[in-house]
Parts: structure tokens; sequence; C-alpha cells
């Protein structure tokens, strides 16, 4: 590790438009549906096309609180400083605390991800070895400095976005000269072969689709190192999920027209829902198709983790600078720029939770589980920071109700909403980590009692 270690509360702002857009998409990852297509083919009796059009819909409403948010209070800590500023201390260590199971174990899923795809594309190597390979080559970037880590970011965003564009014109070249297997309409209106068009299966099926968008909210942790004003972070933030949903839309809308399998039979058959994707691959376009997804996934997944862990090392460098956390965490190296203790430790507890996942049958299903808990949790804190601020303790004068309550409202419902939906283990999941997180907020507030310290958390 090269440079001093310097105790700071500032990072440095070196990070444009298209470096944080770069950061959102590769999070999220422009083929994100792939891994979830059959699911939502099957769920919506084939209108996968409009679950994207609705799922998009749906998290514009949490995009918009953070572009409002992050106007405010444009610190690194995001939905962890909105709440600490808008509902108080406990409120924001909860809310911080709740985001740490998405920023933390959603790139060990990706680290998952990448090593699944490389161990099939080279069996030779162990799945645990490509993963740990994964966490120790994208630690390094981000060590190396946030820039850094976002110029090789953009090399990487732009092979995947070739990569789909190359699916886009192969699918477009097989539909003109051999037609669609559906109707042109049916990804809009569903392929028929589950009956009528059903708005509660495409809704049923909204709630899986929000979480190929999780990650998007992982620009305005970047917040204290963007040049031009948190203005350009909130622009970034709605850009990306705009961006993100035309490229959801586009892709699985094309897939379904080619797809050799019915909504309907894929739903008799569970077990080909996650290669539908590939399988319609093969049998509209190609097997070399398919191999160059699975390399752009793998690929794309080791770097959508790189995203992600520089965000849960953001959060853990805000929470440590508000002593929610060891102050130790909150030092910045004072040659790369970075909170390199808070990178590592997050690193760490992401390797962790890869290898052991890809040393297990039920690795996958077990992570996944209990990711997405903690982002919709920390969401519904999100809007319920943009009433606190604006409409209740009113600090930027007078609230405009729609965007001030009457969105924010509706994104807490659709967060709710998704989290009943969840499985039952992601629900236990999230309810210890909440306790857990409950029980420190009443142990550090007693300790503040005890030193004398005001505060309420």
């Amino acid at each position: 590790m090269t440079g001093t270690l310097e105790t700071t509360t500032g990072l440095r702002r070196t990070l444009g438009f298209r470096d944080l857009v770069v950061y959102g998409l590769l999070f999220i990852a422009p083929m994100a549906p792939v891994g979830v297509f059959g699911t939502l083919d099957a769920k919506s009796h084939g209108a996968v096309a409009l679950v994207y059009v609705v799922a998009t819909v749906a998290m514009a409403f949490t995009a918009f609180s953070y572009a409002q948010m992050v106007r405010v209070v444009p610190q690194a800590g995001s939905v962890f400083a909105y709440a600490r500023k808008a509902l108080g201390e406990g409120p924001g260590f909860i809310a911080g605390w709740m985001a740490m199971l998405d920023y933390v174990l959603i790139p060990a899923v990706a680290y998952l991800f990448s090593g699944i795809a490389m161990h099939a594309l080279v069996p030779a190597v162990s799945q645990w070895v490509w993963t740990a390979i994964a966490v120790v080559v994208t630690t390094a970037l981000n060590m190396w400095g946030v820039r850094t880590a976002a110029r090789v970011g953009f090399a990487v965003l732009v092979m995947e976005i070739v990569v789909l564009a190359v699916f886009v014109v192969a699918a477009v070249v097989v539909l003109v000269q051999e037609g669609a297997r559906r109707g042109w309409l049916s990804p809009l209106s569903g392929d028929g072969s589950m009956g009528s068009f059903s708005l509660a299966a495409v809704f049923g099926a909204v709630s899986v689709a929000v979480l190929s968008y999780l990650g998007f909210d992982a620009i305005a942790s970047f917040a204290e190192e963007v040049t031009g004003g948190s203005e350009r972070v909130a622009r970034a933030v709605l850009f990306c999920l705009a961006l993100a949903g035309v490229l959801f839309v586009t892709q699985t809308y094309l897939a379904s027209l080619l797809a050799p399998m019915s909504a309907a039979e894929l739903a008799a058959e569970p077990g080909r829902q996650g290669s539908a994707f590939y399988d319609t691959l093969d049998a509209s376009v190609g097997t070399w198709l398919h191999d160059l997804v699975a390399l752009s996934k793998a690929i794309g997944a080791a770097f959508a983790a790189l995203a992600g862990q520089a965000a849960a090392g953001r959060l853990l460098f805000a929470m440590a600078r508000e002593r929610r956390l060891p102050r130790l965490l909150a030092r910045i190296d004072g040659g790369s720029g970075v909170p390199r203790l808070a990178l590592l430790l997050a690193a760490v507890v992401t390797m962790a939770a890869a290898v052991w996942a890809s040393r297990r049958d039920d690795g996958l299903d077990q992570l996944v589980s209990v990711v997405d808990i903690g982002a919709l949790t920390a969401f519904v804190l999100l809007h319920v920071s943009v009433v606190g601020w604006f409409a209740v303790r009113r600090m930027a004068g007078p609230p405009v109700w729609w965007r001030h309550v009457l969105l924010p409202v509706l994104g807490a419902a659709v967060a709710v909403a998704v989290i009943v939906e969840a499985s039952g283990t992601a629900q236990v999941v999230g309810a210890v980590w909440l306790v857990a997180g409950l029980v420190v907020v009443a142990v550090q507030r007693g300790r503040r009692a005890g030193h004398g310290v005001s505060g309420d958390g």
C-alpha cells in the first residue's frame, strides 16, 4: 500500500458526469435481464417488456427522491447522510445499517456470477478460484484510485454495450429474415399461451424486475468526489435509470419475439427459466452469440462488483466519519485519495461471502435471498427523508406537495410492496439485521448518555 494515511473529512473531487454514469451502469449491468428473463416471461404471461416499462416507472420514484436529497445533502454516505440530516441520528444509522446488506452483499453476488460464468468457459479452474481472482483484481483497482477505476470501468462498460448492440443487430436481422415466433405486440400484451392479459401477473413480475435496477443509487455515494456540484449527481442518477430502462425494454422485447418456448411452457418447466435467454440465442442466432454474451456477463459482473465495492467503501467511510463506526475507517489515503481501509474491509467481507457461496450448491440462492431487503428498506427511509426534510421540517421553504409528499409516498409504497413479495428467508434475515442495528443504536445512545454527549443516536 503506497502513500500515507490521513484522517480527513473530505474526498477528492475528480469525477465527471460520464464517470458517475459509468459507475451506475456498471453496478446495474446493461444486460441485467439476461438471468431473470425466463422467470419474468413466465410470471408475466409473456409481457416481459411491459414488466420493465412498469419497473422503470416504479424505480423512477426512488431515483427522483435521490435527486431531491443529493441536492441538499451532497455527502458520501448517501441514504445514511440523508436520513441522518432529515430524521435524526438513530434513523440515519438504521438507514446506513440496512444499506450495508445491499452495498456489501450485492458485490458478492456479482463476483459469484463472474466466477460461475468463467468456470463454465474454463472448467479446469474451480469456480471459487475465479471468484477470488475477480475480487482481488477489482479491489486493487479501487485501491489505486477512483479515477483509475472509473477509466477501466468505462472500457468494460463499452465492451458490454458493444455486445448488447451485437445482440440487437443480430436479433433484428433474424426477425427481418425469418419473422417473429410470437406476435409483434406480445412482449407488451402477453403471448396468449396462458390466457388473456393479466395486470396482476405483470405487477407480480415487476416485484422481481425492480431488483435488476439495484445499484443505480450507488452514484449518490460519490457526491463528495464529483466536480460541478451536486446537481450533476442528481442528473446522473436520473439519466442512468432512464438509460437502463431503455436498454432493458429493448433487449427483452427482442428476446421475447425470438423465444423458442412460450410463457406457458416456461411456467411448466421452471428449470428452463434460468437459461431461457441463452436458449433463445442458441435457437435463433447461434452458439457464438451465446458464448459472447456469457463472456461479457462474466467480465461485466466482476466490474459491477467493483462499482458496488467502491460504494460500500464510501458508506463505511461516511458512517465512520460521523463516529457511527470505528474512526479508523474514516481515514483517506494521501496518495490515492480513497478510503482504503474502508474499501479493504468491504472487500474482505465480500470475498468471504462470495467464496463461501461459490463452494455451496445453493450459495447463489442464499445470497440473492438476502441482499435485496437491505436496499429496499433503505429506499423506504430515503422517501421518508424527503418528506421529513421538505414537508415536515421545511428546510427548503414551503414544500411542493406533489414533489415532496406524493411522489415519495408512492415510492415508499413500491418498496414496501416488493419487501412483502420477498422470500420468507429474506424477510427473516432482514428482520434479524434490523434488530441487530437497533441494538447497536441503543448501545451507542447509552454510551453517549454516559459520557454526557447530546444527541439521539
